[in-house]
């Protein structure tokens, strides 16, 4: 099987080649922006006639998109999240490959949901930022598309590689620096807020089973179950043996204004830490957020195999090797 996958070089991308190129029936050709990809492109401004004749050049049987940004205004969400899938979608018309589309949406298309309950696939999106809004416009680029596609709405990947800018990587990075300075305290703010959390490595998996499926629509790729911040930040203690005090400090509204960390900076040791500062949760979820992973299991044959401690343990062992 010939599989192009684009946005090798991302987050999830470097875990959905690796899986992948574990596959000895696969033929992975890598689409992006950077060096290392086999065949540069940018799918945010290149034309969808340049990579028609690409496809038609090398008549893939399955495109794999994990391109995309999580970050910036909106317009530049629009440009890498919209804009980019729309360009995938008009190459995949004009071209003669066939090729099947597996597209990473996310969970942040569905916006803020009732505490308690499980998100599925039937939701009416309602996302609440720019983000979400850009995610859940190419997701319904590709469903209207008329190709053979699928859409995977991953919900919070954690694991290898975690951006040191998310919420977990913010906590790693915060429990570092309060155990290279000695610190017997960490404050640590806005930690209400309850996220499903996936580790990328089944995330991948997800991805090479929907590649092989015939399964067709949006489907949902998290765990089922719903943690509260506060407590993956008590287990990152645990497993960084942080043995000092956790101080949870005060947010003033979930979803709204939010900081999941505060450590002291290198110039503030010996001095009083200030208050934690306030900025909005990410995804724009607001304080609940769990999947209902029903349909990957009874469509893609799909269950979650690794648990969030081994996620976290793996955030911090990156986290502790950083200088």
């Amino acid at each position: 099987m010939r599989v192009l996958l684009i946005g090798a070089n991302g987050y999830l991308g470097r875990f959905v080649a690796d899986r992948l190129l574990a596959d000895p029936a696969v033929q992975l050709t890598a689409l992006g922006r950077g060096d290392d990809a086999d065949v540069r492109f940018d799918l945010a401004t290149g034309s969808p006639g340049a990579l028609t004749r690409f496809l038609d050049a090398v008549h893939p049987g399955v495109v794999i998109n994990c391109a995309g940004a999580t970050r910036g205004g909106a317009r530049d969400l629009t440009r890498h999240n919209t804009v980019a899938v729309a360009t995938v979608c008009e190459a995949l018309r004009r071209s003669g490959c066939g090729a099947r589309l597996v597209q990473i949406g996310c969970g942040a298309e569905y916006g803020p949901s009732q505490p308690g309950s499980s998100t599925a696939e039937d939701a009416v999106p309602r996302p609440g930022g720019p983000y979400g809004v850009s995610k859940l416009a190419a997701t319904e680029l590709v469903l209207g598309s008329g190709l053979d596609a699928v859409v995977l709405r991953v919900f919070s990947p954690a694991g290898p590689g975690t951006p040191a800018g998310s919420p977990l990587g913010r906590l790693a990075e915060a429990m570092r620096r309060a155990m290279q300075a000695g610190d017997g305290e960490l404050k640590l703010g806005g930690l209400g807020a309850q996220r499903d959390f996936i580790d990328v490595r089944d995330v991948a998996r997800a991805v090479h089973a929907a590649s092989l499926s015939a399964a067709q629509g949006v489907i949902n790729i998290g765990s089922g179950r719903a943690v509260r911040l506060r407590d993956a930040a008590a287990v990152l203690a645990r497993v960084a043996g942080f043995g000092g005090a956790l101080h949870e400090l005060d947010a003033p509204s979930l979803g709204l204004r939010q900081s999941v960390a505060h450590p002291r900076s290198e110039s503030d040791h010996g001095m009083h830490s200030p208050p934690a500062a306030a900025y909005p949760y990410p995804d724009g979820c607001g304080s609940w957020q769990q999947a209902d992973v029903r349909t990957a299991r009874d469509r893609l044959g799909w269950r979650p195999r690794i648990n969030l401690e081994e996620s976290l343990a793996d955030i911090w062992m990156e986290a502790a090797c950083r200088i």
